[in-house]
């Protein structure tokens, strides 16, 4: 999918191989357009960073000195990574206080169908009692 006026890229957790690197941030800069891709990194991320920083070192792009000197992983920790990705902590981008007022909401509209069940039990058994008599 081309998705055209794409001028910037955000990666919140690093691709697990070059490869898929590219492929993420050649969303953007398409047709000789500029674009930047910018890529969130924790530590535990550090043993892929040296490939994707060959890739964007031979793109021409600057690179910290410290991402080029880290060590080189071994081919069977990346396999093992591509296989399985970190597991990261998933989160929350809704301000805390919009949350707390949709639980608000979401209990008082559960307390009003109570409400509306109990008026309707209400009638049904003053309409029983009305009969009944």
């Amino acid at each position: 999918i081309d998705f055209k006026g794409v001028n910037m890229v955000i990666n919140y957790d690093l691709p697990t191989s070059a490869v898929e690197y590219i492929h993420r941030i050649g969303r953007t800069g398409r047709a000789g357009h500029r674009g930047k891709a910018v890529t969130f990194f924790t530590e535990d991320d550090k043993p892929l960073l040296r490939s994707i920083a060959n890739v964007i070192q031979r793109a021409g792009c600057p690179v910290p000195d410290y991402i080029k000197h880290l060590p080189k992983l071994q081919s069977k920790q990346k396999k093992k990574l591509i296989k399985k990705p970190l597991t990261r902590e998933s989160i929350c981008t809704t301000p805390k206080c919009f949350l707390k007022k949709g639980k608000r909401k979401m209990k008082t509209t559960k307390e009003n169908i109570k409400e509306k069940k109990k008026v309707k039990e209400d009638k049904k058994e003053s309409k029983l009692q009305t009969v009944l008599e």
